[in-house]
């Protein structure tokens, strides 16, 4: 499964000179924790996240401490989303394999990548997009895998698809080498599918 086929898209931008609450707002209204930011010309330069935007944005309770240093100058906040963003993010392409993005998430700690051709944001996944994506039972996976090998028979049930354990199996009957590679491929891209295996059958009168 490539970053492409679980991505949101389009994705939701905001400018590196947008005012802050301006970046809080579209968060909000969107209910997204980050947003890529984008250049004058539309290339991404960072990511900001709900964190980066509540630096220096919550103020001390003075009545919430005993010791009270009043004569302290206040410190000057950010006003503006290329101040707090983090640059340099790590993205993905679309062909990326949805694996190798799980594995920098949980590498690297981060909750959203952006999807890029070029320096062009294409898309976002999240960690929620791949745990929505991947994590399946077994019934829901056969069941899909079912039916996009129905699909490819044109409608006929040619084979029969059961899943353990995230392995599907794949019993039937294979006209050639060629028509058994399709199946297990087919298999193999259905989300939460971990392995295929094959069981071909005799003959029994269902030969393409």
């Amino acid at each position: 499964m490539r970053a492409k086929d679980i991505m949101t898209s389009p994705v939701h931008v905001v400018w590196q000179n947008a005012p802050i609450e301006s970046a809080a707002e579209l968060m909000t209204a969107r209910a997204v924790t980050a947003l890529p930011v984008v250049d004058a010309q539309g290339f991404l330069v960072g990511m900001v996240s709900e964190g980066d935007l509540l630096w220096h944005r919550v103020p001390v309770d003075p009545t919430a401490h005993l010791r009270r240093d009043l004569d302290v100058a206040p410190q000057p906040r950010p006003g503006t989303v290329v101040e707090v963003m983090a640059r340099n993010p790590f993205t993905a392409t679309p062909d990326l394999d949805v694996a190798e993005v799980a594995e920098v998430m949980l590498r690297r700690d981060v909750r959203s990548m952006p999807v890029v051709k070029g320096r062009e944001v294409v898309g976002i996944i999240s960690r929620r997009d791949i745990l929505r994506t991947m994590v399946r039972s077994d019934d829901v996976i056969a069941a899909d895998v079912q039916h996009r090998l129905d699909e490819y028979a044109d409608g006929a049930r040619l084979w029969t698809v059961t899943v353990g354990g995230g392995i599907a199996t794949v019993a039937g009957e294979f006209v050639n080498d060629t028509q058994r590679a399709v199946v297990t491929v087919l298999a193999r891209t259905v989300p939460g599918v971990s392995a295929v295996t094959v069981e071909e059958t005799e003959s029994s009168g269902g030969r393409r």
